[in-house]
């Protein structure tokens, strides 16, 4: 058990990161999942059956104390850090001309700070194991929409996962982005209307994204990768 890998996912309880959580406890990885609601963390661990590999932890990944102790209390708890998964993150679906600022604060540090502060304070561990580093960014990191303010900290997403890989990749440390377009999570449940009526990937499928890029042999990374339902054009 020692020597089994550990991650430590961001907005873990649910979605994309609870289904990655999901999958690498399957393939014998012990885990920290984090998110805000302690609530839906305990739910989590709950229907998994309270595993011991699985280790849950309340706090907000924009907020450098709490990411800090994520990442201290996992090593200390499981002995090392092998993967790090940037995946907090939310969209106030509103744009530039009639948006909320304050909404626009929050989602900004969320999606752009919290990668940051994971990186940073995961540093250490990640060169003691050579890990690998996985950011969820988004289609709307790659496109341009007009006035969507979500879409431009995707893309600052986008540009600190290679920041990121061009820093440690002497170090051997591994950085994959991954993209997704239109995923059925809760993420639309803020979203004015509600689910469109559009294609969708699941949570799973997204979830096996991440593990294949996280499951890469040795001296192989993968860098981005942009995943779509098929039927999504843009």
């Amino acid at each position: 058990m020692s020597h089994s890998p550990v991650a430590l996912i961001t907005g873990g309880s649910s979605g994309i990161g609870a289904a990655t959580a999901r999958q690498l406890l399957e393939r014998g990885y012990r885990v920290t999942v984090t998110g805000r609601s302690e609530e839906r963390l305990r739910r989590f661990a709950a229907e998994l059956g309270d595993p011991a590999e699985l280790l849950v932890m309340p706090g907000n990944a924009a907020e450098n104390e709490a990411v800090r102790t994520a990442v201290t209390t996992t090593v200390a708890a499981f002995g090392r850090l092998d993967v790090v998964v940037a995946n907090a993150g939310y969209a106030t679906f509103d744009e530039l001309p009639d948006g909320d600022p304050d909404g626009w604060r929050d989602m900004v540090l969320t999606n752009v700070l919290g990668p940051v502060l994971l990186i940073g304070a995961a540093l250490p561990a990640l060169r003691a194991s050579k890990g690998r580093i996985v950011l969820v960014g988004s289609v709307a990191g790659h496109i341009h929409t007009p006035g969507n303010i979500y879409g431009a900290t995707k893309w600052a997403v986008t540009g600190i996962a290679e920041n990121t890989r061009r820093m440690v990749t002497s170090e051997g440390i591994g950085v994959t982005l991954v993209s997704p377009g239109a995923t059925r999570t809760h993420f639309f449940d803020n979203a004015p209307g509600g689910l469109p009526d559009r294609d969708f990937l699941s949570a799973d499928q997204l979830g096996e994204t991440i593990v294949w890029a996280i499951g890469q042999p040795r001296g192989v990374d993968i860098n981005t990768v942009i995943v779509r339902p098929i039927g999504q054009p843009v």
